[in-house]
Formats: structure tokens, sequence, C-alpha cells
């Protein structure tokens, strides 16, 4: 976890949250080791963060990310049944083009993004619930929810943890302002040791670019 001790080392208000940002890590790297996948919600700041998460783990992000071989394999079948009938180009050229452009990701729902849902349901149903109802809808035991709340008291991030509790999905709650309701519901608090909204949200960002790049070395 070299990325999250040397963030700790650089900023002096996270040092006493390390333990919980290694926790939150070991989190993480369980659920993909098992298969899972990461559902993150959060509002304003904290839904373009979720979105930036996502990013940062669907991608390459420091490191060169190339498709597994089991995918190439299927890959390189796949355009052969197909490519050399329908293309001026060879299979080969295709499949080198697209081994050089795909990056292999750990699969992440931004949940704040599913537009089409969260509104139609915000309208018909009760906004209040549109990340729970998201949690409930893909959510399964094994995976992981980060709700992402400044202050852990946002109604519809709150009764998003308690669907994935029940479901049995861990939650990573990235807060401040003393963790708020979040705080007793979620299995790894990250409860930054601030009160302004927008400081705390300026420590979210470097807690989740340390987890991502740890969580990108453990596996790439």
């Amino acid at each position: 976890m070299i990325y999250i001790d040397e963030l700790c080392e650089r900023k002096e208000c996270l040092k006493p949250i390390k333990f919980d940002i290694v926790r939150a890590f070991e989190v993480l790297r369980d659920c993909y080791k098992a298969g899972n996948k990461v559902m993150i919600c959060g509002n304003g700041g904290s839904a373009a963060d979720s979105s930036h998460i996502t990013g940062e783990l669907m991608k390459g992000f420091k490191k060169k990310r190339p498709i597994d071989e089991g995918i190439e394999k299927e890959l390189k079948t796949a355009i052969e049944n197909f490519y050399d009938k329908n293309s001026d180009f060879s299979s080969n050229e295709k499949l080198n083009e697209m081994k050089e452009c795909l990056e292999q990701g750990l699969p992440t729902i931004d949940l704040t993004s599913l537009v089409g849902l969260n509104t139609a349901y915000a309208n018909d149903k009760n906004a209040d619930y549109v990340y729970a109802n998201g949690v409930l809808g893909l959510g399964k035991k094994g995976d992981v929810l980060i709700a992402i709340s400044t202050s852990g008291k946002s109604k519809n991030i709150v009764n998003a943890a308690l669907v994935a509790k029940a479901k049995e999905v861990k939650v990573i709650a990235l807060s401040g302002k003393g963790g708020g309701t979040l705080k007793d519901i979620a299995d790894v608090n990250v409860i930054v040791p601030l009160d302004e909204t927008f400081l705390i949200q300026e420590e979210h960002i470097s807690i989740y670019h340390a987890l991502c790049l740890d969580i990108e070395e453990e596996f790439f």
C-alpha cells in the first residue's frame, strides 16, 4: 500500500485515519478478488467524485492494463469468424488494434450516472430512494458500496447504505463532520477530521486517488 503510506506521510490531517483508509483498501481488494463489483453514490461534488472513482477503476490510472490471455483468445476467435469475410483488413491487424486500445477494468458502477433511471424514480416515487433502488436492483452479496457524504447525513446516501446492508453488500463510507448517521451503518468509516465541506471534499479526492492507485498495483 505504497500510495496510502505516502499520502498519510504527506497529509498530516489524514494520519489519524490511516488504519481506516487501509481497511477500505482491504475491503475493495477482497471484493475484486472474489469477482464482485463496486457501486458508488454521492450528491453534488460527491456525485462528481463517484464518476471520478469509476473512471480510475475502469481504465488504466498509472499502469498499463493489458487484456488477459483468456479474453485475447476469445477475441481472436470472434474476429476470425467475422473479420476476414467482412473487412479489407486482416483479422491479425484488428486483433492487434484491439489489444492496443482495450484496457482491463475493475467492475465499478457509478449509480449517479444512471440518469434515466434516477430521474424516473425521483419523479414517480421518492428522490430520497434513488440510490437505494439502484443498490436493490444491482447489488449482490459480496459487492461493495462506496457511500460518499461529507456530512454523513444525506438521506439518499443513508438509504442506499441501509439497502446495501440488507443485501449483504459491504459499505465504505467517505464522510467528514464526525461521520453522521452513516458511521453507524458502514462496515468501514473513512471520516475526514474536518468540518468545512470543501475541505472534506479535497481530502476525499486524495484518499480515493491513493485507494485506486494501490488497488491498481494489487491487480496489475
